[in-house]
């Protein structure tokens, strides 16, 4: 027999584990399952509504009773956790309606926690662009959002939401020593057992338009990029993440996700906390419409894309594909 090549052909052959779906199954690194799946739920103040979003074909505002049906399709899928964003009937300055006891999202929470109990996760984001009559994630004065007036409306908003049952409290607002207060306020509040999941590295993206539609959160004047990270930098989100740590974060989030598959591999080996990663809105409708066009196969590509992120480092992945993808995950890929 000839000695092998400097590269160990013909010997080595890598193909060879390539051969069948079970081979490849079997020797897989990195596993996509459902429950690694966090779906978000848009929760609005309407009565049996079903509200299309037009730029994220699929998506709904769903009232109360219809968020409760959604969550439910979760369930049977595989899917152990949604995250809710509510849209209130009304606006002002402050955002009040964020933290009120018969608030939209709170009303949202008790009535998923009544039907699913401990079987579903709810997680509250935890914000006030939703809520605020300008659009932006904290006290607005001349143009500027005030970073330490807004804590104690944001903490308030967190002791609401787990007064309401939320399980999990995720602040997505990016205001510096948020986590600490909320922290604070929920352990005085008797909640020290509800985790933070925190919106530790959330860039100023151009990916959000879609949700900012959904939502109904878009600034009316300016832009996020005073509060939220610049996408040139990743030593800064490394120290946003340490500083969340510090602060008192039970898991660990990057925003968006595809564009910062880098951030997630870098967060995954700073520490052994929990890391998620949200799968954005501008991300889905990009899959939804090249699949429209029938330029790309859309289970294919949003199977390996989920897997890109899973990859990178992220535990849990938020994801408007969810539904599908848990779907997909279950009838074999």
């Amino acid at each position: 027999m000839e000695p092998p090549t400097r590269m160990n052909f013909p010997i080595t052959r890598k193909r060879r584990l390539r051969k069948t779906e079970h081979l490849r199954e079997a020797i897989a690194e990195t596993h996509l399952r459902p429950a690694d799946l966090i779906y978000p739920l848009f929760i609005n103040d309407e009565q049996h509504s079903r509200i299309a979003v037009p730029s994220m074909p699929g998506i709904y505002q769903n009232s109360v009773n219809n968020a409760v049906i959604e969550a439910g399709k979760a369930l049977e899928a595989g899917i152990r956790a949604v995250l809710v964003f509510g849209i209130p009937a009304e606006k002002d300055q402050e955002g009040s309606s964020a933290w009120f006891e018969q608030g939209v999202v709170q009303r949202g929470i008790r009535e998923l926690k009544r039907q699913f109990g401990k079987d579903l996760l709810v997680i509250a984001d935890t914000c006030l662009c939703e809520y605020t009559s300008h659009g932006h994630c904290g006290v607005l004065l001349e143009g500027r959002v005030l970073n330490d007036p807004s804590l104690e409306l944001l903490a308030r908003t967190a002791v609401s939401q787990a007064e309401a049952g939320a399980d999990i409290i995720a602040p997505s607002d990016m205001m510096d020593g948020r986590v600490a207060y909320i922290r604070d306020s929920l352990d005085d509040a008797g909640y020290d057992d509800t985790p933070i999941m925190a919106y530790s590295a959330k860039y100023a993206s151009a990916l959000y338009g879609p949700f900012r539609d959904a939502a109904e959160s878009t600034p009316a004047s300016g832009d996020r990029k005073g509060y939220q990270m610049d996408p040139r930098n990743a030593r800064e989100a490394l120290e946003e993440v340490s500083l969340d740590i510090h602060e008192g974060a039970d898991i660990i989030m990057v925003k968006p996700a595809l564009p910062y598959l880098d951030i997630i591999s870098q967060v995954r080996k700073m520490t052994n906390l929990p890391v998620a990663a949200y799968n954005v809105s501008g991300e889905y409708s990009m899959v939804k419409a090249a699949a429209a066009n029938g330029w790309l196969d859309e289970k294919a590509t949003v199977l390996e894309l989920l897997t890109g992120i899973k990859r990178a480092g992220a535990d849990l992945i938020i994801s408007y594909h969810a539904l599908d993808a848990a779907d997909w995950l279950k009838q074999g890929r």
